[in-house]
């Protein structure tokens, strides 16, 4: 086993937090490598809004559109409008709209409307404990769907630093999370998924360091992809046949549980005071600690501070969190660590290059950390 637990030192903790730095900036396929997302429908002000005015003319007419969609006028935000071609103005990655009380969002060209469906009715049915979508409407090609605006995390709540962002609150939802029964007919969690398009992302990369797709090749998973084109379309060739694959929804330990899927600290909204968890986009059946394992993943780079850490695995277990053993965390939490490792380590180098600048004190740790993987891995 590969040991994460220990925590790397970095030179700077300058935009090193999980709640700041570049490593935070959504890719293409809008996986944010920390928490929270800036990007995501619910963290408006973390990110702040952006005017129409300046986006690419299709982006522009589908901002227009969602507006209208809204059930009532009111100030208009733009939480996110996506990176690369959506950035260009080619709207095909998902784009977010807050409307007066509501949030638009209009989802990925080619999101499964079967499986999406699946989710959002599974997220109803969990009051409480997930935000429950008001509607799902389409946009010619395009599904939106309208939800109830929450109270994000604040700037005031990111500038306060790890040890007094919400982890007990976020913990304990996943612990009730992964203790209901699943839903009939869920499908796997999309979790693996985003590993695959974060490490095919470096594709084309002159300047992605060699050891994220080293330590990418690392992780022991029991299958390789096999799909046809259409499903392995738009993935690069770390998806392609022959390549390793995570196995998904499965779980080798016989854990498997409703899982998030992408939980980090900007999936949490405040409904009347109280944190819900956000955004059921990625979620289904799977292994549990993968929900824990973004976390885990900062904790190992030095990203996230031990008392933050220490508190929110706490209060995981304290109630009653299955993901893990209190005994020894990190035996069901090494596996899913490191592939997060490498995730957040690809996202954070893909959006750096992208945008032509170099890479933080995050994403040198991100990428140490992958180095640190590759080394320990057996010859």
């Amino acid at each position: 086993m590969i040991e994460l637990s220990a925590p790397a030192p970095i030179a700077s903790r300058d935009g090193a937090s999980p709640t700041a730095g570049a490593a935070d900036a959504a890719p293409p396929d809008g996986d944010p490598a920390g928490p929270p997302d800036p990007g995501e429908a619910q963290t408006a002000g973390a990110a702040g809004g952006r005017s129409p005015g300046g986006l690419g003319r299709t982006t522009a007419e589908l901002i227009s559109d969602l507006v209208r969609l809204a059930p009532h006028e009111g100030p208009v935000t733009v939480l996110k409008q996506g990176s690369g071609a959506a950035a260009r103005g080619d709207a095909t990655g998902v784009v977010v709209v807050r409307v007066g009380d509501v949030v638009l969002k209009a989802h990925p060209e080619r999101t499964s409307e079967a499986d999406l469906r699946v989710r959002l009715d599974a997220a109803g049915r969990l009051p409480g404990l997930m935000l429950a979508p008001l509607r799902l409407e389409r946009l010619g090609t395009r599904l939106v769907t309208i939800w109830p605006a929450g109270e994000p995390l604040t700037p005031a709540d990111l500038e306060a630093g790890d040890d007094h962002a919400p982890w007990e609150e976020g913990a304990r939802l996943l612990a009730r999370l992964h203790d209901h029964p699943l839903p009939a007919g869920l499908p796997p969690d999309g979790g693996h998924a985003r590993l695959v398009r974060a490490v095919a992302a470096l594709d084309g990369l002159d300047d992605a360091p060699p050891e994220i797709r080293g330590a990418y090749g690392t992780l022991p998973w029991s299958h390789s992809a096999t799909g046809g084109p259409g499903e392995l379309e738009g993935l690069g060739h770390a998806a392609r046949p022959g390549r390793p694959m995570p196995p998904e929804g499965r779980d080798p330990a016989g854990r498997s549980a409703l899982v998030h899927g992408d939980w980090h600290l900007g999936q949490l909204v405040r409904i009347g005071g109280t944190w819900t968890l956000i955004d059921p986009d990625d979620l289904g059946v799977g292994d549990p600690a993968w929900d824990l394992a973004r976390p885990a993943a900062w904790f190992a780079a030095g990203l996230l501070a031990t008392s933050a850490w220490d508190r929110f695995l706490g209060a995981y277990i304290a109630a009653g969190g299955r993901a893990v053993g209190a005994d020894d965390p990190w035996r069901e939490l090494d596996l899913p660590a490191r592939a997060l490792t490498v995730q957040l380590a690809a996202t954070a180098v893909a959006t750096a290059s992208r945008a032509g600048r170099p890479l933080d004190d995050a994403a040198r740790a991100l990428v140490s950390s992958c180095r640190r993987i590759l080394a320990a891995a057996p010859a």
